[in-house]
């Protein structure tokens, strides 16, 4: 069975430093598949760069059967694979409606958006109760929740997230966890790059864990999670 995303040897760099250094993996439909590591180890430079943001050096990047090498990064988003980035990246002075559909501007289906609108709203009931708010007064984690909801109305085959629990409190993180479930149960599929290492381990189908630009070692997610070496440099147990 072919994956929905396969990477092959990709390399990566801003100017003279390599900032991923060869790495493959892929991501089966349906399937959380988690990229987990300290800062600098390059998980966001992966993620941007299977979004078309940055170049890679070399490598190749497939998606739905399609390789990826020259596609803009709108292209990509309608091709299915849609990014919820670091640090939200929301548009503070429009409103939450507005922001989201900001997420379907490829798109021309007014039902369907509308929609979808409306599931946002169904996944996170605090974004419909405020609605008309400009999105700049939200809390970190209703902004969070924002943005996932605004990646979701492109209606992605698969969706990125990118560190979608950073900063967030004890509870604000246990919710966004409980979405990303739940979407998984909905069909999604989903690339999770998060600091967290014990709950994207918790709910992912595999991970894989990186260390300055390089895939270290890979599992399922269980198998990561009572992983002695993985407990003590990303758990924080002896």
């Amino acid at each position: 069975m072919t994956a929905l995303l396969e990477v092959e040897d990709l390399k990566v760099a801003y100017g003279k430093i390599e900032a991923v250094k060869g790495i493959s993996f892929s991501v089966e439909a349906g399937q959380v598949v988690t990229l987990i590591g300290t800062n600098g180890a390059g998980k966001t430079t992966t993620l941007r760069t299977l979004s078309g943001l940055l170049k890679p050096l070399s490598g190749n990047i497939t998606f739905d059967g399609k390789p990826l090498a020259g596609v803009p990064a709108h292209k990509i988003v309608a091709m299915g694979l849609a990014h919820s980035p670091e640090g939200r990246h929301i548009f503070p002075r429009l409103t939450i409606t507005d922001n989201l559909r900001l997420g379907a501007y490829l798109r021309d289906d007014k039902d369907g958006i509308e929609k979808d609108i409306q599931r946002a709203y169904d996944l996170f009931p605090i974004l419909g109760e405020r609605r008309k708010q400009a999105a700049g007064t939200l809390s970190g984690g209703e902004q969070q929740m924002l943005a996932m909801g605004r990646a979701l109305m492109s209606r992605p085959k698969l969706l990125m997230l990118d560190e979608p629990s950073m900063g967030l409190s004890p509870i604000m993180m246990q919710k966004i966890m409980e979405t990303i479930v739940e979407l998984k149960s909905q069909g999604t599929t989903i690339l999770l790059v998060e600091q967290n290492a014990q709950a994207a381990l918790s709910l992912a189908d595999h991970g894989h864990v990186m260390e300055i630009g390089k895939v270290v070692l890979s599992g399922t997610g269980q198998d990561l999670l009572h992983d002695e070496s993985v407990r003590k440099a990303y758990l924080g147990e002896d």
